[in-house]
């Protein structure tokens, strides 16, 4: 794969350790982008600078930031991808995991953003992607076990993609969001139902999908799109 505007540019990616974010990480680097991997648990990397961050805490992400500025530069193509799933009926959903999940994947894209937009701001130019989720659209649906965090979470992540691309977009910045679905990765199986055959294309998505989609969306090829919020679901969910 070739994508312009890729090479020689800082990328980060958090939740980069593992599952779709270390697919990610891969792809930046090996596009020749001098890679960050933001993690909770950072895990070894040939060629990326791994960085521990807890993206709820807002000093961690700016000492996490902070240190991919003085490493590597500017961060200029950002992949906000941490997360978390819990799964629980909202009358027996504990306050202290509706927070837990709330302040992952909500609070720790908008402080991440935060950090990194002024810089971009002040460039002139840059890539900002938020993973979503299809359960952000129609609440996780009828056939999954409830996920009201996690839907409530997602939606609100994706509005907030849309957010930055109408403050940010006269300064050369794009933000979009993706919204994956029945990837095959770990978070996928503490689901414990096989829903292939609800999937239109009859499979489940795989990480180097969703990706490469992340990847393209930060690439130069991308300029035209900001605001968006961009389904890979193998038909899923068609809206």
């Amino acid at each position: 794969m070739h994508l312009d505007g890729i090479e020689g540019r800082v990328a980060v990616v958090t939740g980069g350790a593992r599952g779709i974010g270390r697919r990610m990480v891969e792809r930046f680097r090996d596009l020749g982008a001098r890679t960050a991997a933001l993690d909770l648990d950072p895990e070894p990397f040939e060629g990326v600078l791994e960085v521990e961050v807890d993206v709820r805490d807002e000093a961690s992400v700016d000492a996490a930031f902070a240190t991919v500025e003085r490493e590597l530069g500017a961060p200029e193509l950002v992949v906000l991808n941490a997360g978390v799933l819990y799964k629980s009926p909202i009358e027996q959903h504990s306050l202290e995991e509706w927070r837990r999940v709330l302040d992952v994947n909500l609070t720790g894209p908008f402080l991440c953003a935060r950090r990194v937009l002024g810089g971009m701001r002040a460039a002139g130019y840059g890539r900002l992607v938020i993973v979503g989720s299809s359960a952000g659209v129609n609440g996780a649906g009828a056939a999954p076990p409830p996920l009201p965090a996690y839907a409530a979470s997602k939606a609100g992540a994706m509005a907030l993609a849309k957010s930055i691309a109408l403050e940010y977009a006269e300064h050369g910045v794009t933000a979009n969001a993706i919204a994956p679905t029945l990837i095959d990765t770990g978070m996928l199986a503490t689901l414990e139902t096989d829903f292939r055959s609800a999937i239109p294309v009859g499979r489940y998505g795989r990480p180097d999908e969703v990706a490469d989609l992340a990847v393209y969306l930060c690439s130069a090829h991308s300029g035209y799109i900001t605001g968006e919020v961009v389904d890979i679901n193998g038909g899923y969910l068609i809206d």
